[in-house]
C-alpha cells in the first residue's frame, strides 16, 4: 500500500542538498515519487509501506548527512527552533577591524591595519572555531555523496588561510619586512559575509515566505469554556469537542462549531477572502480563527485544531508550498552538478592564471574568487520562494491551489470552461411554474409529492428546489427504494402506492411537452416527472446570475480568454445566461462524458483549459481539463477531483487565480533570469580577477537574499 509523508529536513545549505536527498531517495525501488523542497526545507515522499516504514525513510535521508523529522497530520505546523546566533555577532565583530584596515588601505591610512600576526590570530579563531559548522556541512555532503555550497567556501577560505600562514611563516624566516604579503582578511571576510547572507537567507525563508506562521497566529491560546456551571478560561488544547465555547467582541474564534446562543458579526475572510463580515445567530456555523467584530457568541465546539477547516488549510498549504512546480525541473539539474563543475572551473582558472602570470598568489586568489562567487543557492530557491509567497497570496484571497504544478498550469490558461448552476448563477433555483398533464390523475400536490420524494435522494440544485418546496408546503414524502442515479440525466425510484418513478430531463422520463404560453419555460430548466414510464408533469425551475459573474466575465476578456459555458441543463437555459454575460459558445444538454469530451477537444486544438464546477456531473470534465476548480462545499467528488478549491463559490474568485498564477509565474522567471545571469556574469569576471574573494562573498551573500526580496514582492501584489 502507498503511504505519502512529509519530513521537516535540517542542515540543507543550498539547492544541491536538495537535489542530491532527491536523487538518492528516488533511486530507492520502493520509493515510487520524492520530491525535496529546498525553499520550505521540506521532504514529500511516497513509499510502499507494506514492505518499509517511515523509518527507512529517515534513515537515508540521515545517511545522506541531514537529520529528518516526520510531519504528523495532528501537526499544522512544526515548532520552530529558538537559535542562538552569538557565533554570528561575533564572527561579524571581529569582521569589524578587518573592514577598517581594508578601508585604511583604500584611503592610504596602511597603518590601520592589524599586525600580521593580530590577523592570524583572529583569522585562527574564525577557521578553526567559528566555521566548524561549515566544515561539518561539508564533510557530511561529501560522505553523502555530494557537494553543496560549503564545500566551496570551506576549500575558498582554508585555501586563502593556510596560503597566508605560510607566507607569514616564510616572510618571518627570511625577510624583515613588516607586512608579509598575508590576505587573512579575505578568508575572515569571506565567511563573515556568507554568514551573514544564510542568516538574511533563514529569516526571511522562516518569518517572510511563509504564510502558515501567521495563520496560525489566529486562533487564541487561552478560551473561555463553560465547566461546571462556570465560565473558565484555560488553553485552547485542553479544550474537547462538544464543549461550549464563549467570544466577545474583537475576539477570534477558537474552533469550528455552531452558535448555541448571542449573535455577532464574523469575519472569515482569513478563509474565505471575502473582507465582508457575516452576521451569525443561534443555529450558525463558525470558523476557527475568523473575529467577532461586534457581539458575543456562546458556541459548540465540533472540530479542533488540524480538524477545522483552517487546520485543514494550513496542512493543505504546507504540503503545496512544499511541491514541486516543473519549472524548477531545470534548476534542479544544473544545480546537482553545479558545485563539481565550479570546483573544476576554479582549478583550470587556477593552472591558467598561475602559466601566464607566473603569480601563485594571483592564481589563488583568481581561483578562491570563482569558488566564493559562485552560488547554487539563488538557483533553487527561485521557483520555491515565489510558490511559497504566491500560494500564501491565493489562500489569503480564499483559493486553495492542491500543488505547485497547478499553480504553475493555471498561469498559462487561455480558455475557461464554465458550468452554469451553482458557477455563474446563484445555485438555488425556485420553482417558477409547473405543468400537470390532466389526463393522468395526478393533482399538482401530489406531482410535488411524488416529485419530492424521489429528489431527496439527489444533490443537485433543482432537485434542491423541488424538495425545498414540498418542505415549504409540508407535504409528507412517500418511502422509496431501488434509488438508481444517471449522472446528468435523472434519477429513478419505486415509490411506495405509486409505482416506478423518474425524475430528471424530459427525455428520460419521455416527455414531449405541448407549446405553453408562459415565457419562462423558454429559458427555465425543466424537470420532467414519469410513473411508469408514462409523462405526468414537469417544474419549470429557473436560478438567477450571480452578482459578480458578468464582471467575472469581463476581467477574462481583458485578459483575452476564450470564454464557454458547458451545461447538462436544457440549451435555451442556457443560450438565456449566456446572452446575458455576451458569451457566444454556450453548449446546453450535455452529459458528463460529453462535457469531458468538449474538453478534450478543446485541449486537442493546443488550448490550455481551466473547468470550474461544483457537482457531482461535473467531476468527469475537471478531470480532464489541463487545471480545473471546485466550489468549496459542493460535491466531494469534484473537490477531490479539481485542482484548486474557491471558497467563495465565485467565478470571480477563479479569475483572482489564474491572475495570481500569472504573476507568480512571471516572478519565478525573474528570479532564474537573475540567478542565472549572476552565476554567468560572476565566475568569468573572478576568473579574470576583476572580482577580489571579499567582494564575490558579498555578492554570493546577496544573490540568495534578493531573490527572496524579489518573491517577496508578491505579497504585496495587486490584481486588476
Amino acid at each position: 500500500m502507498q503511504q505519502k509523508i512529509t519530513i521537516q529536513i535540517e542542515g540543507m545549505t543550498c539547492q544541491a542538498c536538495a537535489s542530491r536527498i532527491e536523487k538518492v531517495l528516488n533511486k530507492k525501488p520502493f520509493v515510487q515519487q520524492a520530491a525535496v523542497n529546498f525553499a520550505s526545507e521540506q521532504a514529500q515522499v511516497m513509499f510502499e509501506d507494506s514492505t518499509h516504514s517511515v523509518q527507512d525513510i529517515l534513515q537515508i535521508i540521515q545517511n545522506t548527512g541531514f537529520a529528518g523529522t516526520l510531519k504528523t497530520d495532528d501537526e499544522v505546523v512544526l515548532v520552530e527552533k529558538q537559535v542562538s546566533h552569538w557565533c554570528l555577532w561575533l564572527l561579524l565583530l571581529i569582521n569589524f577591524p578587518f573592514a577598517v584596515g581594508m578601508l585604511g588601505m583604500l584611503l592610504g591610512q596602511h597603518h590601520w591595519m592589524l599586525p600580521a600576526w593580530w590577523q592570524c590570530a583572529l583569522a585562527s579563531i574564525v577557521q578553526f572555531w567559528l566555521a566548524i559548522p561549515f566544515y561539518k556541512s561539508a564533510w557530511g555532503s561529501i560522505k553523502g555523496g555530494l557537494a553543496n555550497m560549503d564545500v566551496l567556501v570551506s576549500l575558498g577560505t582554508l585555501s586563502i588561510y593556510f596560503y597566508s600562514l605560510f607566507m607569514l611563516l616564510y616572510s618571518s624566516e627570511h625577510t624583515a619586512h613588516a607586512m608579509p604579503p598575508v590576505y587573512f582578511e579575505a578568508g575572515v571576510m569571506v565567511l563573515g559575509f556568507v554568514s551573514l547572507g544564510k542568516f538574511l537567507e533563514e529569516r526571511t525563508k522562516k518569518h517572510s515566505l511563509n504564510s502558515l506562521g501567521l495563520l496560525l497566529k489566529l486562533t487564541p491560546k487561552q478560551v473561555k469554556v463553560l465547566r461546571d456551571q462556570q465560565w473558565q478560561e484555560i488553553p485552547l488544547d485542553q479544550v474537547q469537542v462538544g464543549e461550549l465555547l464563549r467570544a466577545n467582541q474583537g475576539e477570534r474564534i477558537a474552533a469550528d462549531g455552531i452558535v448555541q446562543s448571542g449573535s455577532g458579526w464574523s469575519d472569515e475572510s482569513h478563509l474565505t477572502g471575502e473582507s465582508k463580515p457575516e452576521i451569525k445567530n443561534v443555529g450558525s456555523k463558525v470558523l476557527a480563527g475568523a473575529m467577532l467584530s461586534e457581539g458575543t457568541l456562546i458556541y459548540r465546539a465540533e472540530q479542533l485544531g488540524s480538524h477545522t477547516l483552517l487546520g485543514d488549510m494550513m496542512n493543505a498549504l504546507s504540503e503545496a508550498q512544499g511541491s514541486k512546480a516543473p519549472i524548477a525541473r531545470f534548476a534542479d539539474k544544473v544545480a546537482a552538478v553545479f558545485v563539481p563543475a565550479v570546483i573544476g572551473i576554479a582549478l583550470f582558472t587556477f593552472v591558467l592564471t598561475y602559466w601566464i602570470s607566473q603569480n601563485a598568489v594571483t592564481a589563488l586568489i583568481h581561483a578562491v574568487a570563482v569558488l566564493v562567487i559562485a552560488c547554487p543557492c539563488a538557483l533553487g530557491l527561485a521557483t520555491p520562494a515565489a510558490i511559497m509567497v504566491g500560494m500564501g497570496n491565493a489562500v489569503k484571497r480564499g483559493i486553495w491551489f492542491k500543488d505547485a504544478a497547478a499553480m504553475e498550469e493555471s498561469a498559462a490558461v487561455n480558455t475557461v470552461v464554465l458550468d452554469k448552476t451553482g458557477t455563474l448563477t446563484e445555485g438555488k433555483p425556485q420553482i417558477a411554474t409547473s405543468w400537470l398533464d390532466q389526463n393522468m390523475g395526478y393533482s399538482a400536490t401530489q406531482l410535488l409529492q411524488i416529485a419530492a420524494s424521489v429528489e431527496q435522494h439527489a444533490n443537485h440544485p433543482l432537485a434542491q428546489a423541488i424538495v425545498q418546496l414540498a418542505a415549504e408546503q409540508q407535504l409528507a414524502l412517500f418511502n422509496t427504494t431501488q434509488i438508481q442515479t444517471t449522472l446528468g440525466v435523472g434519477i429513478q425510484a419505486v415509490v411506495e402506492d405509486i409505482g416506478v418513478v423518474k425524475v430528471g430531463k424530459p427525455e428520460y422520463c419521455q416527455l414531449l411537452l405541448p407549446t405553453l404560453t408562459d415565457p419562462v419555460w423558454q429559458i427555465a430548466s425543466i424537470v420532467a416527472v414519469a410513473v411508469d414510464e408514462q409523462p405526468i408533469g414537469a417544474f419549470a425551475i429557473a436560478d438567477s446570475l450571480k452578482t459578480d459573474s458578468l464582471v467575472a466575465i469581463e476581467r477574462l476578456r481583458k485578459q483575452h480568454i476564450d470564454v464557454y459555458i458547458m451545461s447538462g441543463d436544457q440549451q435555451s437555459a442556457v443560450e438565456y445566461i449566456a446572452q446575458q454575460l455576451s458569451i457566444t459558445q454556450a453548449y446546453g444538454n450535455l452529459s458528463p462524458r460529453d462535457k469531458a469530451a468538449k474538453i478534450q477537444q478543446l485541449r486537442a486544438e493546443g488550448k490550455v483549459v481551466a473547468m470550474v464546477g461544483d457537482g457531482i456531473n461535473d467531476a468527469p470534465a475537471l478531470a480532464t481539463a489541463n487545471v480545473s476548480f471546485a466550489m468549496q462545499n459542493g460535491a466531494d467528488v469534484a473537490e477531490h477531483t479539481a485542482s484548486a478549491t474557491l471558497m467563495q463559490h465565485s467565478v470571480n474568485q477563479m479569475v483572482d487565480a489564474l491572475l495570481v498564477s500569472q504573476a507568480t509565474l512571471k516572478n519565478i522567471r525573474q528570479n532564474l533570469f537573475f540567478a542565472f545571469i549572476y552565476n554567468v556574469l560572476g565566475i568569468p569576471l573572478a576568473a579574470f580577477g576583476l572580482l577580489n574573494p571579499i567582494i564575490a562573498g558579498a555578492a554570493m551573500a546577496m544573490s540568495s537574499v534578493s531573490v527572496l526580496m524579489n518573491a517577496l514582492r508578491l505579497k504585496s501584489l495587486k490584481l486588476e
